[in-house]
């Protein structure tokens, strides 16, 4: 009898037993899955978005889509010609000037300056239409980031350095598009090539100019570019210069466009600005399904005091009738069954909570008619089993923590401290990077929209920022975890025999 009870005792089952003979524990649980669902739809039912169009304010439309399913920005002004076959277009760009609102010195007085952000651009262009969200490739040059090749909108290739006027290169030769840059005009290195999946035998090539609005703190505001061309060579295509401002907006009288851009032809140049961008709509592209786990910090907080209540409260091995010490094996294993089974817990946790609060609050947003980020099958399971597996995650820690520190009420501060409190200020952009260095990272897992190197976009998780991408934000939770059960395992020791 008295050899079998540390076996027992350090079994799942009677962990399990341990863990679920708890009322409070389970209670705390169900306040989890009551208050991470409470909040996203709460956050779903007072969502309202409206936008300012030629008809007036009413519902915003739809996201512009990609080719690859994701929301883009498409908004642009192009000079260009139809280009019947193969071709190529050559150009040099001698400067990138600008404007920019920064925020106001007197309210309500409109300041602007001059400028470019960072990731204003200009260069030549190949698209399949006119039509926004068609694929297209394009070399540019950039505000702060040299030269760049990039295509269908998320996709980005660097070349060189910008130093001085620089010369662009695109070449078509069916669906295969490729750029090049230059310094001299005369050696010319390749940036890169893409395949453009069945292209008509007529497109569009020519000049763009695009520039994303200038970052504050919480928002964007009005940029524009200007970028003067010169030596402009165009093979394949011999017509007249076509002047479109693509996916200008108009004010509300439905008649005057809203930061129109332009073209000036002054001799052998060509003068053009354009305000919007080409790229992935990271902000601007409707609401996210991750918002909808927004009171998934809070939610968390019952689960790490169920977990830390655990260790105290579930049974420990103990020593024979004959005082023999319990096997430093037996112990661990006691350690380890107590992380599994609440680890197991959690996940079943988040996983109803998850589970419940994106799909129904995608419905509720759509219902109120306001615009949402496409999200694929495989994006919206990975946003409800990471959320899960985060729970896991953090609870073992919780367990880890309460082994280590013996207390529960330090061991709780402690796992709230690490899981919870670096996500809060992250919400508002205050410090972001303890999302990256904190067992928070985490929280990664649930970003329904990446962060894409080549748009910038506010610093706080409102604005789709996290540090890391998915799956490394959570490999950090998961290595806090396991290096704290393992600290704890190790500090399991018998009395010496």
């Amino acid at each position: 009898m008295s050899s079998s009870t540390p076996r027992r005792s350090g079994s799942l089952r009677a962990q399990w037993a341990a863990f679920r003979s708890s009322r409070g524990r389970l209670l705390a649980l169900a306040a989890s899955v009551l208050v991470t669902v409470s909040i996203g739809l709460l956050v779903a039912g007072g969502a309202r978005s409206t936008c300012v169009t030629g008809k007036g304010e009413g519902p915003c439309p739809a996201p512009l889509v990609g080719p690859d399913g994701t929301a883009v920005s498409d908004k642009y002004f192009f000079v260009h010609q139809p280009l019947t076959g193969d071709g190529s277009i050559t150009a040099r760009v001698t400067g990138l000037t600008g404007q920019m609102r920064v925020p106001d010195v007197v309210p309500g007085v409109r300041n602007v300056k001059e400028g470019v952000v960072p990731w204003a651009k200009a260069g030549l262009l190949v698209r399949q239409s006119l039509r926004r969200g068609t694929p297209y490739a394009a070399v540019m040059l950039t505000g702060e980031h040299g030269v760049r090749m990039q295509h269908n909108y998320i996709h980005d290739v660097p070349g060189g350095p910008h130093n001085g006027p620089q010369w662009l290169r695109l070449t078509r030769a069916g669906d295969l598009v490729s750029a090049y840059e230059s310094d001299d005009g005369t050696r010319w290195t390749k940036v890169g090539a893409v395949t453009l999946g069945a292209l008509p035998e007529t497109v569009e090539i020519g000049l763009f100019a695009a520039s994303p609005g200038a970052l504050w703190d919480t928002a964007s505001a009005f940029a524009q570019v200007t970028a003067t061309f010169d030596r402009i060579e165009l093979r394949g295509a011999d017509g007249s210069w076509r002047y479109d401002d693509v996916g200008v907006v108009m004010e509300s009288d439905g008649l005057t466009p809203h930061h129109p851009g332009r073209a000036v032809a002054s001799g052998d140049k060509l003068i053009v600005t354009g305000g919007g961008d080409i790229g992935p709509a990271t902000m601007e592209g409707g609401l996210r399904a991750d918002l909808l786990l927004i009171g998934g910090a809070v939610g968390l907080i019952p689960v790490l005091l169920a977990a830390v209540t655990f260790p105290a409260g579930g049974p420990r091995p103990a020593p024979s009738p004959a005082l023999s010490p319990v096997p430093r094996p037996v112990a661990a294993r006691a350690v380890v069954a107590r992380a599994v089974v609440v680890g197991a817990a959690a996940f079943v946790t988040g996983l109803v909570a998850a589970g419940a609060v994106v799909p129904v609050g995608l419905a509720m947003l759509r219902a109120g008619h306001n615009p949402i980020q496409p999200i694929t099958l495989g994006t919206g399971l990975r946003v409800v089993a990471g959320y899960a597996a985060l729970s896991a995650a953090a609870a073992v820690l919780a367990v880890g923590l309460a082994e280590l520190v013996k207390r529960t009420v330090v061991a709780a501060a402690l796992a709230i401290a690490l899981v919870v409190a670096p996500h809060l200020p992250a919400v508002a952009g205050l410090a972001p990077w303890l999302l990256a260095v904190t067992p928070a990272a985490g929280f990664a897992i649930t970003q329904s929209v990446p962060t894409f190197a080549h748009v910038d976009v506010v610093s706080t998780l409102l604005g789709s920022y996290y540090p890391l991408p998915p799956w490394a934000g959570l490999a950090v939770t998961c290595g806090y975890a396991a290096l704290t059960l393992a600290a704890a395992i190790a500090g399991r020791q018998g009395p010496p025999a």
